[in-house]
């Protein structure tokens, strides 16, 4: 693990922004650095395979809680709220992972030629250690960025084969479901598809449910199944963690960053804020402010 660890910390050091993720020219790749413990994270979290390499880190889904240290794969993969948090970070040992985003389409291609049985009904988060050729292939992905040149012409084999790995491993009847032909899982994902990109526009259930290709109740009971949430709760909660990342790295005020995502009501905003985050905007981006001013 210690040469992907160093391949990771390379490129961390030299691209990671104010928030610890280091972007690659690989759509979906990137890299996550800390060197002290976190402040919790909300999220809808994409489906991704994330591999620490360092630290600790501890994730929520649920009433469930999945802690993850060096060696440990995070898989997720659903569209589906979690509470993050990194646990084990110092300026001696920061925290190092990698996260590759999962690819439905890929998914669907490999498990036909592989002619894999059927999908599991397991959680959409789970974690155990890595496999050998899971590292690997992560091993070969990150060296593609020491060598800009070979990426556009060798990316999307390095990414298969990453995805190959983890659908032999493991996890891979739980993965299988994000590319199952005609699956809920993937009936759903057009859905949540739609919800981000129009998040802060009105979206009557009957037009995701049509996107789906369900009826609205069969729609509305397998998105919940899915997600954990119905599509208006998933909705919600897209606005209101983009509207707290519009006031962190933006700069916006609550009342702006409330009707930029949709809202019509200030006070209704605030309330909902209160309840996800714990506590009113203007009083959580100021402690988040001072948390990393002393992180810092």
């Amino acid at each position: 693990m210690s040469r992907l660890l160093d391949a990771v910390r390379r490129h961390a050091e030299g691209h990671s922004d104010r928030n610890g993720i280091g972007r690659t020219p690989i759509p979906g790749l990137y890299t996550v650095r800390a060197t002290a413990p976190g402040d919790l994270v909300h999220a809808i979290s994409r489906p991704l395979a994330c591999l620490v390499l360092q630290g600790a880190k501890q994730v929520t889904s649920g009433a469930r809680v999945f802690d993850f240290a060096a060696g440990d794969s995070l898989l997720i993969t659903a569209d589906v709220p979690t509470v993050s948090q990194i646990t084990r970070a110092n300026p001696v040992a920061p925290y190092y992972s990698i996260v590759l985003e999962l690819d439905a389409g890929v998914i669907a291609d490999l498990s036909a030629q592989m002619q894999t049985g059927p999908v599991a009904d397991g959680g959409p988060v789970g974690g155990e250690p890595f496999d050998a050729e899971v590292e690997d292939a992560a091993l070969r992905l990150m060296g593609l960025l020491e060598r800009p040149a070979s990426v556009p012409v060798l990316q999307a084999q390095h990414v298969r084969e990453m995805h190959y790995w983890l659908l032999a491993g493991r996890h891979g009847a739980t993965i299988r479901r994000l590319g199952w032909p005609g699956s809920h899982a993937g009936q759903v994902a057009r859905a949540v598809a739609l919800l981000r990109g129009e998040y802060d526009r009105s979206l009557p259930v009957e037009r995701l449910a049509a996107v789906a290709g369900m009826s609205p109740s069969s729609f509305h009971r397998h998105f919940r199944a899915v997600t954990t949430l119905s599509p208006r709760q998933f909705q919600k909660q897209l606005r209101l963690i983009e509207a707290r990342r519009l006031m962190l790295s933006e700069g916006m005020s609550a009342s702006h960053a409330a009707f930029k995502v949709g809202y019509e009501s200030v006070p209704q905003f605030t309330r909902e804020y209160g309840r996800l985050f714990g506590l009113p905007p203007v009083k959580d981006t100021e402690a988040a402010r001072r948390q990393a001013e002393a992180a810092a």
